[in-house]
């Protein structure tokens, strides 16, 4: 089996990258630890690149618990994020939903413009500025379901499916122990399914790359690519990621 660093670089990714990863770590069927996989992949990217994970909290930061904590809210998407957000050097932004860990060089530019947005995934969440750093997503296992990023292009061309039209108040702490009160539209795919496996149907490479990480296979996609097939494919037809839910 190649290393790491040759399935890394065969994927194409290189020193100095900015990588936001979407990760199964059941799927990498290694026995490395969360840890040490996490910070062979930072040896790799180097401290002149940045390693971003999401640390969503939807599941725990709710309307019924509106509080989120920057050091203690611990992200309900996989082993990897809750791992990474531990690690020394990792920045969280501050969102009491989708928040993001992020480590490295740009990690701070990138996640501290998300306290200033009212939705999820706006313009100053890590995700959108993505392409501002040439950025890359990668997806370890077969996971481009989860794609966050896509949730910030139906934001951008307003999707009629996508938010809630009333705000909900949430208390939220940062890293300092300062905490307050703000007000946040929300998602709502009430009725709907999300369809992102179909960014497989307007990309194609380099801007989508496929290969394998430890035994999960793998898609790295260049992010303003993305951006800018899906903007196109939803000035067609504003469904065009989603389908109807089986149960409406």
């Amino acid at each position: 089996m190649s290393t790491l660093d040759e399935q890394i670089h065969n994927i194409g990714i290189a020193p100095g990258d900015v990588i936001l990863m979407h990760s199964s770590m059941k799927a990498l069927g290694t026995d490395k630890t969360p840890e040490r996989f996490l910070l062979e992949l930072m040896h790799i990217l180097t401290d002149k690149g940045t390693l971003l994970l999401p640390a969503l909290t939807y599941e725990s930061v709710t309307n019924e618990h509106p509080h989120f904590s920057v050091l203690e809210s611990e992200p309900c998407v996989g082993l990897l994020p809750k791992t990474f957000m531990k690690m020394d050097g990792v920045l969280r932004s501050l969102h009491p939903t989708h928040s993001v860990c992020a480590w490295g060089a740009n990690a701070e530019a990138i996640t501290g413009k998300h306290r200033h947005d009212n939705t999820p995934v706006g313009p100053g969440s890590p995700f959108m500025l993505l392409p501002e750093y040439n950025g890359k997503i990668l997806f370890i296992g077969d996971i481009l379901h989860s794609c966050t990023f896509m949730h910030g292009i139906e934001e951008i061309v307003d999707a009629p499916y996508v938010m809630n039209k009333d705000m909900t108040e949430y208390t939220l702490t940062d890293s300092l122990g300062n905490s307050y009160k703000k007000e946040y539209y929300t998602h709502n795919f009430k009725g709907r399914e999300q369809e992102y496996t179909r960014i497989r149907e307007i990309l194609t490479y380099p801007d989508i790359r496929t290969g394998f990480i430890c035994a999960a296979s793998c898609f790295l996609i260049d992010a303003e690519k993305l951006k800018t097939a899906a903007i196109e494919r939803f000035n067609n037809d504003i469904y065009a990621f989603v389908s109807p839910a089986e149960d409406e």
